[in-house]
């Protein structure tokens, strides 16, 4: 299943040089990742209520091209890596200009923390259509955890 947003930017996205500030893209990313999890039945009240939360080992942005001043831009989100148990999971969000055009992609492996002993955890049963019928990446791989 295919999963974007389009944004209207707004001034505080961008810097002197009149383009899009690194990090608001990244911004953005982590907007889209919320709403998909929303959209698929894991919303933020959805983590309150089993006390864990989204968390980022690590996250990589390579840009493309600019975006403007006053731009709309599309964000989607693609699964490229998955564990057995969906406890780690890697997403890759490609940022499009207003034209359509790639202006970054953002690549982040997360996990799941348990908010009360700050530890990793497997997500609750509750959580485990969240990846089911997401769009893969191209380059998708399992995420093979060491024992």
């Amino acid at each position: 299943m295919s999963f974007k947003v389009i944004f209207a930017t707004k001034w505080s996205d961008f810097d002197p040089n009149r383009h899009m500030r690194h990090t608001a893209y990244n911004d953005y990313a982590a907007e889209v990742r919320v709403r998909y999890f929303a959209e698929n039945d894991f919303s933020i009240e959805e983590f309150t209520k089993h006390n864990i939360g989204p968390i980022l080992f690590t996250e990589e942005t390579s840009f493309r091209k600019e975006i403007h001043l006053g731009e709309d831009i599309t964000v989607d989100i693609k699964l490229s890596g998955l564990s057995s148990k969906n406890e780690r999971w890697k997403l890759e969000h490609q940022v499009f200009n207003q034209a359509g055009k790639l202006s970054a992609v953002i690549k982040v492996y997360g996990a799941w923390i348990d908010l009360t002993k700050r530890k990793l955890t497997v997500p609750p049963k509750e959580a485990k259509q969240l990846f089911d019928f997401a769009e893969k990446s191209e380059n998708f791989k399992e995420i093979l955890l060491k024992k």
